[in-house]
């Protein structure tokens, strides 16, 4: 059932409370985001002779935890962590270099996602690739191939975030500004420095194995509560003329109602129909702010058995205004045919 939308002026008053910075909250997401962070990289270094056993599923604790700390520099490029800029920009900044994402070209891509979300006219920066069933009927025999192979759940969660934070982010966008690109040849700067010194500390071998599994563990989670909240079945696309912000923030939003270790790990990023309202809110108010109103509560929701439903979902069906899968697709086009036989 679709939600019953407010005005932007109803909507806004609702959230007026929540999109304060707290100093006290986001300093102690701070303490126990990077501390373990810190406390995870130290117990290894006093285990160089551990059992793989041992340290991989450290490595892997620590990605969980880098889930956590992207959620800050994503606050941060908000501007709703702190208060103040410089703070932001600055604990952004290291954050970054924790998940290797350069602070302001990821801030100016981000910008874009949250004003063009759901407008199939504006695709294309900071999204998941995502056809329409006429685009894909349409499109050459190796654009094809290359949406299947993008989509497979293996890649997209699995090599793709790797590919994404380890490579692609190395480089800026061609559409990006000085700002941004100078941030980008920063951040590789900052990286070279850091994976020089950590491979002085640990060992060159260790430290790739150590950062490659958290950042595989970290991206493929972020990917995948990235692609969820946006990719399920009936979620919201629409042509620039048609397209409404509010609608695209409660429809084309989720909400991700999670186990509450799995939130506390995904910073409450669950709650992102509110996010997408008002990126405001700092990720430690946005459960309150869910259940302050019986507004937020009709989003689109989806738990961890739905959400895994969302992985077939590949084509958006403008004539029936949904997600569909490749099989739906083949099934539409066999009866289609069947159609014009008779």
């Amino acid at each position: 059932m679709k939600n019953k939308m407010k005005s932007v002026a109803e909507w806004k008053k609702l959230v007026e409370d929540y999109q304060h910075p707290h100093l006290g909250r986001a300093l102690w997401q701070c303490t126990n985001t990077l501390g373990p962070i810190l406390a995870i990289w130290i117990i290894l270094y006093f285990l160089p002779d551990a059992s793989w056993l041992v340290t991989i599923p450290l490595a892997a604790l620590a990605g969980l935890f880098l889930v956590r700390a992207f959620i800050i520099f994503h606050d941060c490029g908000h501007g709703s962590f702190f208060k103040n800029k410089k703070a932001n920009d600055a604990l952004g900044f290291f954050t970054g270099m924790l998940t290797f994402t350069p602070y302001h070209h990821w801030k100016w891509e981000h910008a874009v996602h949250h004003a063009t979300n759901g407008d199939l006219d504006k695709r294309g920066i900071g999204d998941v690739w995502t056809m329409t069933v006429e685009e894909y009927i349409t499109s050459s025999r190796w654009i094809k191939v290359s949406y299947r192979l993008l989509r497979n759940p293996f890649i997209l969660f699995g090599l793709a975030p790797l590919f994404l934070f380890m490579v692609l982010e190395r480089f800026p966008s061609s559409k990006s500004k000085p700002r941004e690109r100078r941030s980008v040849y920063l951040m590789n700067f900052t990286l070279l420095l850091y994976g020089t010194a950590m491979s002085l500390v640990y060992g060159l071998v260790p430290f790739l194995i150590f950062q490659t599994i958290m950042m595989g563990v970290a991206g493929g989670c972020g990917i995948w509560l990235f692609y969820v909240q946006h990719q399920f079945e009936d979620t919201y696309w629409a042509q620039g003329k048609d397209w409404d912000f509010t609608t695209a923030a409660m429809e084309g939003s989720s909400y991700y109602k999670l186990p509450k270790i799995m939130q506390w790990f995904s910073g409450n990023i669950g709650f992102h129909h509110i996010h997408h309202l008002n990126p405001m809110i700092p990720n430690y108010n946005l459960e309150r702010c869910h259940y302050s109103d019986p507004f937020f509560q009709v989003a689109p929701e989806l738990n961890l058995l739905s959400s895994l439903k969302t992985i077939k979902f590949r084509l958006w069906d403008e004539a029936n205004c949904k997600m569909i899968s490749f099989r739906d697709l083949k099934n539409q086009l066999a009866e289609s045919e069947l159609r014009t036989a008779a």
